[in-house]
Parts: structure tokens; sequence; C-alpha cells
């Protein structure tokens, strides 16, 4: 964590150790004028970038996480 706080990380680097969610792969929407879905597995980071924006978003409107967080549909 002390490599990011020093700004000696990058994103790559962040993400490449991070514990994604199991239902990350669900998370859908518009942010920055993209829809997530449609960003495709060429660009991965820049897609994870934009589930954790939405993740921010929707936590800063007041909705909690067991909504935000998705369950997979049978």
């Amino acid at each position: 964590m002390e490599t990011f706080i020093s700004g000696e990380g990058s994103f790559g680097d962040f993400f490449a150790g991070a514990k994604m969610h199991q239902n990350a792969h669900l998370i859908k929407g518009v942010v920055c004028g993209y829809r997530i879905e449609d960003i495709s597995e060429e660009f991965a980071l820049y897609r994870d970038c934009r589930r954790m924006e939405k993740l921010i978003d929707e936590l800063a409107k007041g909705r909690k996480m067991e909504k935000i967080l998705r369950e997979e549909k049978k």
C-alpha cells in the first residue's frame, strides 16, 4: 500500500494485486461516457478502473453495498 501512497505504483500494479469480487463482471452502466459492459477484453485494465469508479459513484449516492454487489441470475 505504501508504494501506491508514495506514487510509485501504477493502476496496473494495483489491479494485478487486487482481489476482485466474484461478481465484478456483472457491473454494468455508463461511467465517463463509456458503457462498462462494452469495453473489450483488450482494455481490461481500463474496464476495471471504470468498474471501480461505478462502485464509488453508487456508494456516494448512498446505495448500500448489498444492493451494489449483485448476484448472478441462474
